[in-house]
């Protein structure tokens, strides 16, 4: 039986240790490394050997000192034979598809039932795509669409990760400082979303959010 090799990079112990917990019940899948944060997840695969010592990454979109979809980039740029599969807690919909277009096998929930992340974990190492029903439908929709994107769909990569911690409660500030941006340019980004979304302020780009979170149940 050959061992999958896993790192875990989630800034939350709990977190990791539940994940741990989940995977111990598959025998060939072994949890060889942790990291809390971004760079600390690009120091532990090179240290690895990127697919030579790891059969997969299991990455969080919310990692602090650098954004998880950053670390995606870099994994992907370094180590493109390396599957990853992200965990989040944010809606499938609004971000399955955009961590697939940037190199990842899966996308997966946090709050997944145990079996359905072992299967990711399976499938992902194995070389193949993971996605739920709900992410499938979100990623045949892009494919189809051949109209203008609006709304948070036409929001570039920064511009979507500005998006995300600013609708977190993160001021302008704390979002220069976790994206390594000049204040000014995070002001010049949020901008530029409250534009494309239709919204006059931080109160109603929330709201934007939370209605366009929402998806079918069972995802």
């Amino acid at each position: 039986m050959t061992t999958l090799n896993i790192l875990i990079g989630d800034d939350h112990r709990i977190v990791r240790e539940g994940l741990k917990q989940v995977l111990a019940d598959a025998p060939e899948i072994a949890v060889v490394a942790e990291a809390e944060t971004g760079p600390e997840v690009l120091q532990r695969v090179e240290a690895l050997g990127g697919h030579e010592g790891l059969s997969a990454v299991l990455l969080d979109i919310a990692l602090p000192d650098r954004d998880g979809m950053d670390v995606l980039q870099e994994l992907k740029k370094n180590w493109p034979r390396l599957p990853v599969l992200m965990l989040s807690t944010y809606p499938e919909k609004q971000y399955a598809v955009r961590c697939i277009k940037l190199g990842a096998a899966g996308y997966l929930n946090k709050s997944a039932n145990p079996d359905d992340m072992i299967a990711a974990v399976r499938k992902v190492a194995s070389g193949g795509l993971y996605v739920s029903a709900v992410a499938a439908e979100a990623l045949a929709s892009a494919v189809g669409s051949t109209g203008v994107r609006s709304g948070a769909e036409a929001l570039s990569h920064r511009e979507h990760q500005v998006f995300r911690l600013l609708t977190a409660g993160k001021s302008v500030g704390e979002i220069g400082a976790q994206l390594g941006l000049a204040s000014n340019t995070v002001s010049t980004y949020r901008l530029r979303i409250l534009e494309k979304t239709g919204t006059k302020n931080d109160v109603e780009l929330a709201l934007y959010a939370e209605r366009h979170s929402k998806t079918p149940s069972g995802s």
